[in-house]
């Protein structure tokens, strides 16, 4: 008798053929089939083979052996050898986006999934060795140096894009693209794809603060594109958020999911101001550009980050408490080294802003030191604990600007 894993098997063959994947291959890459396989279902067998064993590609007849890859999908393992393998991966490697986005449109009217809003984020991800460009076919997005997100600018990287749905988070929409590709392509080539994706229907972009750059703003404004995305921290001032008043913000009616089954005063809650926000260009001649701009207040947020910063304060007082007892002895002799130890301190435990120390000398020149935390700078910071903001196009209708 021969045992067989059969797992994840037949329902990934389900959704396979629910999905028509090798019907879709096969129409978009014909003169893949011989007497035994199609392109198509090579790649349904690839595709059951990273979804139930996710391991390097090699080997994929043998796991065919061990999994009930005949009996499911009609495939002799022998048959999904090294060579079959790379003639199809070959076939379908000019035709990815268009197989993707058939299959991601067969996906949502199969379905139904709804495509009124989709999350898009983007990644890089950093390789070992020389890749040179000469060797690579500039046919297919070229591993080289770019902006890593890792900030290893010292390795070349290959880029990605991923767009899912708001409803269930189903991926419908994956591009690469090359080291140094400029983000504007990434945010274009990904909004083209999802409104061929989504038809007639209005869409809304999701995305994260990559996606809040002049060149990626412009581009979706003029395609008249809606999105959302969060301001990066550095480009909205600690002093905006401090002048706001949170009494004459607007409660919002909604609930995160974390909090469905709590008490209503046990929930957290969503204030919101708005104004108009501006987006100068690189240069003179841009235009400037116009959006709406959504200040966001969160009690949620504002209780980690008030919990974070005593936390802070915590180890930072442990830290200036143990060195002035230590002061003057056998390490902290001079008061240079104690002051060398407080720049540690303030470094690492990030209280450079409210840490406020005196050293002093007694005649014998053994220093001593007094510390304490700066309260102003604590209860400027508190101002402006729980605020973030997020950029939209404008409405149609003219907004009312904060006082």
């Amino acid at each position: 008798m021969v045992e067989k894993r059969l797992g994840a098997l037949p329902v990934a063959a389900e959704f396979l053929r629910r999905l028509d994947v090798a019907g879709i291959v096969d129409e978009l890459c014909p003169g893949g089939a011989s007497a035994h396989l199609s392109h198509g279902q090579v790649i349904e067998a690839l595709v059951a083979n990273r979804l139930t064993s996710p391991a390097p590609l090699l080997r994929v007849g043998d796991w065919a052996r061990t999994w009930a890859v005949e009996e499911v999908f009609g495939i002799e393992p022998n048959l999904l050898n090294d060579d079959r393998l790379a003639r199809a991966l070959d076939a379908i490697a000019p035709k990815l986006e268009q197989i993707a986005g058939t299959v991601g449109a067969r996906a949502i009217a199969e379905f139904g999934i709804d495509v009124s809003r989709f999350h898009w984020d983007m990644t890089s991800m950093s390789v070992y060795g020389a890749y040179p460009v000469e060797e690579q076919d500039q046919e297919y997005p070229v591993i080289g140096y770019g902006h890593p997100m890792d900030r290893r600018v010292d390795l070349k990287q290959v880029q990605a894009g991923l767009a899912v749905t708001a409803d269930g988070g189903i991926p419908v929409h994956a591009r690469v693209f090359g080291g140094g590709a400029a983000e504007i392509c990434q945010v274009v080539g990904a909004m083209k794809g999802l409104r061929k994706m989504a038809g007639q229907q209005d869409f809304l972009m999701v995305a994260d603060s990559k996606l809040v750059s002049y060149p990626n703003i412009a581009a979706l404004l003029q395609a008249g594109v809606p999105f959302i995305a969060p301001v990066p921290a550095a480009q909205v001032k600690d002093e905006v958020y401090a002048a706001l008043d949170l009494l004459s913000a607007a409660v919002v009616d909604w609930v995160p999911e974390r909090d469905a089954g709590k008490e209503p005063g046990e929930r957290e809650v969503y204030r919101v101001l708005e104004d108009v926000h501006t987006l100068p260009g690189p240069r003179k001649s841009d235009p400037v550009l116009t959006v709406r701009r959504i200040l966001v207040h969160s009690t949620g947020n504002a209780a980690g980050q008030q919990a974070a910063r005593a936390k802070r304060l915590a180890r930072a007082g442990e830290d200036m408490d143990k060195l002035a007892r230590a002061a003057g002895g056998r390490h902290y002799k001079t008061r240079e080294k104690v002051a060398a130890r407080i720049g540690v301190i303030a470094a690492k435990r990030r209280v450079v802003s409210c840490l406020r120390w005196e050293i002093t000398e007694n005649e014998a020149g053994v220093p001593s030191l007094a510390w304490h935390f700066d309260q102003e700078v604590l209860d400027a910071e508190a101002q402006v604990d729980g605020w973030y903001a997020l950029i939209t196009p404008l409405p149609s209708r003219p907004i009312r600007g904060r006082s």
